[in-house]
């Protein structure tokens, strides 16, 4: 059984939420410290987050952006039941996205594939940016790196679009 909470490089991350709508930093606290998200927000990293929703729902999957508000969408399942480092790196990958719908960026573009799309890109290179910082080894990245929606070659082009020093091949 997962603990309550994750703590990871001085933040708390709750695992047991209430399905609704809530304040980001009741649920994730202590990312405003974090270099990776000054490095994304700069002066405005409190303000961002303080006034950050986030969206806890009971269906299938991970995280996200909504499009239309640029709340933070979370899937209680994925906090309750997945990887530790997998959560903490996608929270720091969503908040790329909270700041590129913050400076009217296309979150969804749909003229690239997920893996092409420079937003998607963006925010993985900050995640892996991230996870280097923490010591993990490029093999681990590369796994963190896949999803079920993306095929082994898109896996590949991802991984060498965000500088990810590894050949694996499928």
């Amino acid at each position: 059984m997962p603990t309550p909470v994750i703590k990871i490089q001085g933040v708390t991350i709750a695992r047991d939420v209430e399905i609704q709508v809530h304040q980001f930093t009741d649920y994730f606290k202590g990312f405003d410290k974090l270099p990776c998200v000054r490095e994304v927000f700069g002066d405005k990293t409190e303000e961002v987050l303080r006034n950050l929703k986030v969206e806890f729902n009971s269906r299938w999957g991970y995280m996200g952006v909504n499009d239309e508000d640029g709340h933070l969408l979370v899937s209680s399942r994925y906090l309750k039941q997945g990887e530790e480092i997998s959560i903490y790196l996608d929270v720091v990958h969503e908040l790329v996205h909270v700041r590129q719908f913050l400076e009217g960026k296309k979150l969804f573009d749909d003229d690239f594939e997920y893996v092409d799309r420079p937003t998607e890109i963006e925010a993985y290179i900050h995640a892996v940016k991230e996870a280097r910082r923490l010591g993990l080894s490029e093999e681990k990245i590369f796994e963190y790196l896949k999803t079920e929606w993306i095929s082994d070659e898109e896996h590949q082009r991802l991984a060498k679009a965000v500088g990810l020093n590894l050949t694996v091949k499928p």
